[in-house]
């Protein structure tokens, strides 16, 4: 695909042509048999040759480099508030790296941090943006959303009836009053449970099933998620991102 920048009066886009894959000039008949598909982005994206290529034979580092290539499509922005702050957690505040260029472009962000591939355009090159933060604050919800994730992050992914710790995938919610009851899906009547004591509890109260809560359903604050977030997330971001997902972790000594 190439790319390329189109400017209007007071802004400029960044513009996606899909180009036929496989074309070429002209080449002996030899040359074409051996030559290889050409791959998506590849006239978008150049990637220089690494360390790890030095010695290998020409069709590995044309291997390698393509699939490097075939990795941007893949590439995400991430995006910061104007307090370089991100605009939210859960989900991660995300763009694709197209759309980050357009704000660019439009002025309407600021350049934090590249990755180290490019975007090439008929008249200049440009690095793809990692992360860039927005140029006019933009004022947040006081509480977090109310999903699943954010409810076993506020109960530590433990269930709180047992205490048992779980990965996401383990726990269910539960209602502490039953639906069937009169209980409402908020946060101080949901609670992280393992799937033998939702089971257990069944559509029975905490007091009637004499299983206590360890502890109480609350709403929780953004900051109080925040500060949880480092010890339950374990996915790999690029190192661009960590400084600004975690900027106010509790430091080690």
């Amino acid at each position: 695909m190439d790319l390329a920048i189109s400017s209007r009066s007071e802004e400029a886009a960044l513009i996606v042509r899909p180009a036929t894959l496989g074309t070429a000039p002209a080449r002996s008949a030899g040359r074409d048999k051996r030559r290889r598909q050409d791959t998506p982005y590849q006239d978008a994206v150049r990637v220089g040759p690494t360390l790890s290529e030095s010695g290998l034979p020409p069709w590995r580092v044309r291997h390698r480099r393509e699939q490097r290539v075939a990795s941007m499509i893949d590439l995400q922005t991430l995006v910061l508030n104007a307090d370089y702050r991100p605009l939210s957690y859960n989900p991660l505040s995300l763009w694709s790296w197209k759309d980050a260029f357009t704000a660019l472009f439009l002025d309407r962000v600021t350049l934090v941090a590249n990755y180290d591939v490019e975007a090439h355009s008929p008249s200049r090159s440009l690095k793809v943006p990692s992360v860039v933060a927005l140029k006019s604050y933009v004022a947040l919800a006081r509480s977090p959303a109310f999903t699943r994730y954010n409810i076993y992050l506020r109960d530590t992914f433990s269930c709180q009836y047992c205490g048992l710790r779980l990965p996401s995938g383990g726990l269910t919610f539960d209602h502490v009053v039953p639906r069937s009851r009169g209980g409402l899906s908020t946060w101080e009547n949901v609670v992280a449970a393992c799937s033998p004591c939702n089971l257990r509890k069944a559509n029975r109260t905490p007091a009637e099933a004499e299983m206590p809560l360890l502890n109480e359903p609350h709403r929780p604050t953004r900051h109080e998620l925040h500060r949880r977030q480092p010890e339950f997330d374990h996915r790999q971001y690029h190192h661009t991102w960590v400084d600004y997902l975690y900027w106010d972790s509790e430091l080690e000594t």
